[in-house]
């Protein structure tokens, strides 16, 4: 291991020191504040593997060591802004941004986000909570005019209701669309439910269905579906060796006319979040579609995945039914639910305040 030490005057200084020297997979070893000559200086030593093909080791001891060390990166990481926060003088904030701010920390919004979203409301005296989480927070709706694609991708974690989402948005498109032909290519063939879900629904609503387990199969399926007006295609989730841009190249799905759709749920902690988006990582055209909204108890989940993913959110869905329980994402929409806690079947008209 590399280990080095750097000092600066602010630990956001330091921190960028060691950003910028040794990269985003470098460990904090150890932090300390010390005062030299009456000036408070701050110490970070960082360390980050030397990785070589003598000392590689096999993959599952990397992915072990890796998941060690990035666990130990977050706890620290949740120290240094918890040695941040009095640095925050709300004072410095209108009544109203002070309030939105403090709501939405109640809220899971972390504390990497409620610091830049400070810096963006000192930077713009006066201007609303809103306004500035809107650039924060990109928003692309479902629907033809956003999403002009004509293959879709939906992949997520075990259980985050990717399967679901695939066939509320193909319902959506049907409805808006009576004669179009749609195509599901299911590649997710090893769990018995969702495939008799999908199959069931399939041939309810006069969908084509095609099996995909293996790439010979998903060129067969793509080719039998060149004349459809839109292709669905539901991914198997993924273990811990595993993640989407293998698979896709393995199934020779690399296209970058493909739009992809991640599925997620707020039951997991940060960790395991963070964990998903790089194991789910989508290049190109993407989305996130934040599923079972009705059973969270809050919603900070949204901003700090859109923060840290840069991902638009495409759609919002909720409760068990498969009908009129999604609704593609506004900015209006995402802004009551985490405000007012309101659910979209449930929001009245009118823009949310902050």
């Amino acid at each position: 291991m590399q280990v080095k030490t750097f000092t600066g005057t602010t630990s956001q200084d330091v921190l960028a020191k060691v950003k910028a020297e040794m990269g985003p997979e470098a460990v904090i070893l150890s932090n300390r504040t010390y005062r030299k000559n009456g000036v408070v200086f701050h110490e970070i030593t960082a360390g980050i593997e030397q990785h070589t093909s003598a000392a590689a080791g096999t993959a599952s001891g990397m992915t072990d060591s890796w998941g060690e060390w990035h666990k130990e990166w977050m706890q620290i990481k949740e120290q240094l802004f918890a040695l941040m926060k009095p640095a925050i003088q709300m004072e410095r904030l209108t009544p109203r941004q002070r309030i939105a701010l403090e709501y939405l920390q109640r809220e899971g919004v972390s504390d990497a986000v409620a610091v830049d979203l400070y810096r963006r409301l000192l930077a713009r005296p006066g201007v609303s909570v809103l306004e500035c989480l809107y650039s924060m927070v990109p928003v692309k709706a479902w629907g033809t005019t956003n999403w002009d694609e004509r293959v879709h991708l939906f992949t997520g974690p075990f259980g985050s209701g990717k399967t679901t989402t695939a066939l509320r948005f193909a319902l959506a498109l049907r409805k808006s669309e009576p004669e179009a032909r749609i195509v599901f290519i299911n590649a997710d063939c090893l769990r018995g439910n969702g495939r008799l879900i999908l199959r069931h629904w399939a041939e309810l609503s006069n969908f084509a269905y095609i099996e995909a387990p293996d790439k010979a199969a998903m060129e067969h399926a793509l080719s039998a579906s060149t004349n459809a007006r839109a292709v669905f295609i539901d991914t198997p989730g993924f273990s811990q060796n595993q993640n989407l841009v293998q698979w896709r190249e393995e199934m020779n799905l690399a296209d970058t006319n493909i739009a992809v759709h991640l599925t997620l749920s707020h039951y997991c902690d940060p960790l395991q979040t963070q964990v998903f988006l790089r194991r789910y990582k989508c290049e190109g055209r993407a989305s996130v579609v934040w599923t079972k909204l009705d059973e969270a108890v809050s919603f900070g989940a949204l901003v700090n995945v859109a923060c840290s993913s840069g991902l638009p959110i495409s759609a919002l869905s909720f409760g068990a039914e498969l009908k009129e329980s999604l609704v593609p994402a506004t900015e209006p929409l995402i802004w009551r639910l985490i405000f007012k806690r309101q659910l979209p079947g449930q929001a009245a008209a009118g823009p949310a305040s902050s």
